[in-house]
C-alpha cells in the first residue's frame, strides 16, 4: 500500500509532497550529533530520510545553504523554516526531510537514534527503536 505525505514551511510558501511505496521506504531518525543539536536546537535533528524520486515541491521554490562540512539545506526565502537536507555524495539519492514540516508527521514515526553518546541525560529513549553510540560523522 502507497503513502502520500504532504507539507510545508511555516508560511505555506513552500509545499512539498513525498510518495512512497510503503512506510519501509522512509526512515525517521533522531540525530543527537553536535552539527545537528546546533542546526535544530533542542529538537535535534529529527528527520526522514526518503528517496529522492519520492520527494517533489508542489508551490515555491527553495533557497539553498551549502555548509562548509558539504551538507546542503533546502529552506524557505520567506520564513526561513527548512525543508531538507542532503549530504553532496547523497545529493542525488536522497532527502532527510525535516519531520516537523509534514502535515502528518504521526505517518513515519521514529525508527532509530544516532549519536547517542551525546544524549543529554533528561532525554527519554524513544521506545522501540534502534540506538548507535556512534556513526561516521
Amino acid at each position: 500500500m502507497g503513502l502520500d505525505l504532504k507539507g510545508r514551511c511555516v508560511c505555506s510558501s513552500l509545499k512539498y509532497s513525498v510518495n512512497l511505496n510503503s512506510t519501509d521506504d522512509a526512515r525517521t531518525t533522531l540525530c543527537h550529533c553536535k552539527s545537528c543539536r546546533r542546526a535544530f536546537g533542542t529538537n535535534y535533528g529529527l528527520t526522514t530520510k526518503v528517496p529522492l524520486d519520492s520527494f517533489k515541491y508542489e508551490g515555491g521554490k527553495p533557497k539553498l545553504y551549502k555548509q562548509d562540512n558539504g551538507v546542503i539545506r533546502e529552506f524557505c526565502d520567506n520564513c526561513g523554516a527548512y525543508i531538507c537536507e542532503y549530504g553532496e555524495a547523497a545529493a542525488d539519492k536522497f532527502r532527510y526531510v525535516m519531520w516537523g514540516t509534514f502535515d502528518k508527521p504521526e505517518k513515519v514515526p521514529p525508527k532509530g537514534e544516532f549519536f547517542c553518546k551525546y544524549k543529554p541525560e533528561w532525554m527519554p529513549d524513544i521506545p522501540d527503536v534502534f540506538r548507535k553510540q556512534e556513526i561516521k560523522e
